[in-house]
């Protein structure tokens, strides 16, 4: 049976929020800035449904910025090479799954941070998908780059949006981040269309939410292969989607170190600083399929592994790696919440408050 391996970047592989540390780079109080764009992506996507929107377009909401503050694509492939920080052995965990299964990174990024991670852990870039964009083919006016510099210092400095845990709707905020997501409303459906630089709302194609969803659908087609014997592991809104298509359709859906948004709509919770347990998995998977995993993951529901460090040894590999604290739970009601609890701690711990609390 031919089985496929599917990994979001950001998170499983690598530390990085790419967008996240450039805007902190590039943009003065970038990561302020970068902050309430990415809530306000969280409010459209996940509580107000806004039509034809998806999450994980903030990536496509900050291009007019950076064109404004004169990033170009060059100093973004550059910045990108020399940041790449990996979670710890997901290069060979990465090298290992190829060995025994066709293996695809699929990621909201930017595709001049998918090509750097790429070159650095000697993944093909064909077995990618990824945001696509040319900051340097759209050209900006004084006029324009003036106003927006304005606009991105008014966003830096509002409060930060908080979002209430049951909201459905606008009604649902407060009456401050009510004005708040009504003015970001206006910079981004009004005033920046209007813009030159408003064609990156247009063109730009971010692959998140349900982008995601659509390159995995591609995969299968490639491959010829089913759903059901799809895995995918993911740790955030972007990929609720995924996580989603791939569960009802008898694949694997597996969060790691995800946020509460990839906990509470994948199979497996995986609360590691090390990618080995992903490893053990896939291999589970890729042999038996989701059925057996889940049984077979399931025999201790309570702590499948012990909370204490670990030798994970695998015959196939042929290799010995000890590991701390390493948590592997099948997501069921009774124990969604407190993984939810302690897989966002530990996603703080893991990747930096400021990245970790990120949708």
């Amino acid at each position: 049976m031919k089985r496929v391996f599917v990994s979001d970047c950001e998170g499983p592989i690598s530390k990085n929020d790419n967008a996240f540390e450039l805007a902190e780079n590039f943009i003065p109080n970038g990561d302020k800035f970068f902050t309430n764009i990415s809530l306000y992506d969280d409010v459209l996507a996940d509580v107000l449904g806004k039509p034809g929107y998806s999450a994980g377009s903030t990536l496509k909401l900050i291009l007019p910025f950076f064109k404004a503050y004169g990033v170009t694509d060059s100093q973004m492939e550059e910045f990108s090479a020399k940041n790449i920080i990996l979670i710890a052995n997901s290069q060979s965990t990465l090298r290992h799954i190829q060995t025994i299964a066709d293996t695809f990174i699929v990621s909201t990024s930017y595709e001049h941070y998918i090509k750097a991670l790429c070159k650095t852990i000697d993944f093909p870039y064909k077995n990618t998908y990824c945001t696509k964009v040319t900051l340097d083919k759209i050209a900006i006016s004084p006029k324009e780059k003036e106003r927006l510099r304005e606009i991105a210092q008014e966003i830096a400095t509002m409060r930060l949006i908080d979002i209430p845990p049951d909201a459905k709707t606008i009604e649902d905020f407060s009456h401050n981040d009510q004005a708040t997501i009504q003015r970001l409303d206006e910079i981004f459906w009004s005033e920046i269309p209007k813009m030159f630089v408003g064609k990156f709302l247009v063109d730009v194609v971010t692959v998140g939410g349900e982008q995601k969803a659509q390159a995995i659908r591609d995969i299968v087609k490639r491959l010829g292969i089913s759903l059901t014997d799809v895995m995918y592991v993911g740790d955030s809104i972007t990929d609720v989607e995924a996580f989603k298509l791939v569960n009802e359709n008898g694949g694997l859906a597996v969060s790691f170190n995800g946020n509460s948004y990839a906990v509470r709509n994948a199979a497996i919770a995986v609360i590691s600083e090390n990618s080995i347990p992903v490893c053990k998995i896939a291999e589970v998977f890729l042999e038996n399929g989701q059925e057996r995993t889940l049984a077979h993951f399931s025999k201790r529901f309570h702590e499948v592994w012990d909370e204490k460090p670990m030798l994970f040894f695998s015959p196939k590999s042929a290799r010995g790696v000890t590991i701390d604290f390493p948590k592997v739970q099948i997501v069921i009601a009774e124990n969604m919440e407190s993984l939810i609890k302690e897989s966002s701690a530990f996603r703080k711990k893991v990747r930096g408050v400021a990245v970790g609390r990120l949708g």
